[in-house]
């Protein structure tokens, strides 16, 4: 099989609601659709907040694993709850305001892409569901880490 089945609840979740089966940038779109969502989460207590990170982590190993062996594919490009996660830890204590969710959202798609080290060597090293969700989430971390820097030096 090469493509996803979204009625499969595991797919549908991999492939971020469908999100991820846009022709051309799935990633990109795949981190969009991650926006509305964030959105709801964003008000939660910050110990809440890291818990549905860690929760969000485990499951998309579990579900890009099963999808990505179902695919026949290992990091289909469709799969993109790796973004998800990816872009919710880049606005970890996000200052209120649109633009640095715009910030945020541009500083982790460089990162995700750019893939410097050890994001790279993550990518390249680190196979099935982990290895999926792992580049994005230190993409997600070193995006966190300049957004914090230009909050706090622009706040």
């Amino acid at each position: 099989m090469t493509k996803p089945n979204l009625t499969n609840p595991i797919h549908l979740l991999a492939f971020g609601l469908g999100s991820g089966l846009a022709p051309k940038a799935p990633g990109t779109f795949g981190t969009l659709a991650a926006v509305p969502l964030y959105f709801l989460i964003a008000p939660l207590p910050l110990p809440l907040y890291v818990a549905w990170l860690v929760a969000a982590f485990i499951l998309g190993v579990a579900i890009c694993d099963r999808t990505s062996r179902d695919l026949g594919v290992h990091d289909h490009s469709g799969i993109v709850w790796d973004e998800f996660v990816g872009l919710w830890v880049t606005l970890i204590l996000v200052p209120p305001g649109w633009w640095w969710v715009v910030v945020g959202f541009l500083l982790f798609r460089l990162f995700d892409i750019w893939k410097p080290w050890p994001i790279g060597w993550a990518d390249r090293r680190v196979g099935g569901g982990l290895g999926i969700m792992l580049d994005d989430l230190l993409a997600g971390f070193y995006a966190w880490g300049l957004l914090q820097l230009a909050a706090r030096g622009l706040g």
